[in-house]
């Protein structure tokens, strides 16, 4: 049934790409869009794992169940209480924003689950997930996890600028799409500030929470860069069209791999998709929020979106709509290719 909990051993999870977020708050619609922006266009299998606050797990059950069967059938689900294994679950749950340090302890709590795809609820995915899927057989023998810079330009960025602690490389990075290899995480001994010896990722976060906590801004993202600079060989960093946020634009175009390729996920943060500093980031938001799932995606989803993009060619980020068409469009057009393909092979044989 869904929301019950499913096993890596069962054959449909050992297929599944497994997507994880926490929702507190008012956070609900937020992970609803993103969840249906993965389901619209990805190929394989989904298995989500929402971590949600009490209130809110018969909201997503009752919503989820309201999507049609042609798409429920991709994807299963399991509901979790937000938890924290170690010290102080009050404080865990208001480091930064309402239980965004959950994120930290999924190693911990997915034992049966081996490699695992994070998102912060404002995101939203603009191709298949299976793309970025594909980035765990890139891993070297060291590598468990994978994220995008914080930025590109270093006097621009926020942790060379302002940090009070270490952080990776010499932007830091953004933990708002973090892809995991959680069995490499939980079987390695992590380098730290505290001991000379190393320290499961169990043991290490609470010490290391006590430590910085007087010096970090961004929560549980300025712990997992204090973590990477201490070990940056386990650290893969993509491009940062997959991590695409306002910062990439509203001060000029500075995200050379969404010129070239589109934004591949997008990233709204400072509430963009609920104000009108970035419109373009909203229009994208709204176009998804809205299309019926059943409708022509050309029609319903595309072309609506064009028609809002028009709207905001006087901003920053509005200069460049062809960074947030191009990927979207490819992924459009393969989806249709694949039905076509599936449709003309049903009825090959009369």
């Amino acid at each position: 049934k869904p929301g019950e909990q499913k096993h890596s051993k069962e054959p449909s999870s050992l297929q599944c790409m497994h997507l994880a977020v926490v929702a507190c708050g008012d956070r609900l619609e937020e992970t609803l869009i993103m969840l249906k922006s993965a389901v619209l266009f990805s190929n394989r299998r989904l298995c989500f794992h929402i971590f949600a606050e009490d209130s809110l797990k018969p909201e997503f059950e009752k919503k989820l169940k309201e999507w049609p069967s042609s798409y429920t059938k991709k994807f299963e689900y399991n509901i979790y209480p937000i938890t924290f294994s170690v010290g102080n679950a009050q404080e865990w749950k208001k480091l930064f924003k309402p239980c965004a340090a959950q994120r930290l302890f999924l190693p911990v709590i997915l034992k049966d689950v081996d490699s695992l795809l994070y998102v912060d609820t404002d995101v939203l995915f603009l191709r298949p997930i299976d793309d970025i899927w594909h980035i765990l057989k890139e891993f070297n023998s060291t590598q468990l996890a994978a994220m995008a810079p914080e930025h590109e330009i270093p006097k621009i960025g926020w942790y060379s600028r302002f940090a009070r602690h270490p952080y990776y490389g010499t932007t830091g990075v953004n933990s708002g799409v973090m892809l995991m290899n959680l069995t490499r995480i939980r079987n390695t001994q992590f380098k730290n500030s505290m001991i000379p010896s190393g320290l499961t990722w169990e043991e290490m976060l609470y010490p290391l929470y006590q430590k910085y906590k007087n010096y970090i801004t961004w929560g549980d993202q300025d712990l997992l860069n204090i973590i990477f600079y201490f070990n940056p060989e386990c650290l893969y960093v993509f491009p940062c069209q997959w991590n695409y946020r306002p910062d990439h634009c509203m001060y000029g175009s500075n995200c050379k791999g969404a010129e070239e390729e589109g934004v591949s996920i997008l990233h709204g943060n400072r509430g963009v998709y609920h104000d009108d500093k970035q419109p373009t980031f909203k229009a994208l938001y709204e176009v998804i929020r809205d299309f019926p799932f059943e409708d022509n995606l050309f029609q319903s989803l595309y072309y609506p979106l064009q028609s809002k993009f028009l709207d905001t060619v006087h901003t920053l980020c509005g200069r460049i709509p062809q960074v947030f068409l191009k990927q979207i469009e490819k992924t459009m057009k393969k989806v249709y290719e694949n039905r076509v393909i599936v449709y003309l092979g049903a009825n090959h044989r009369y």
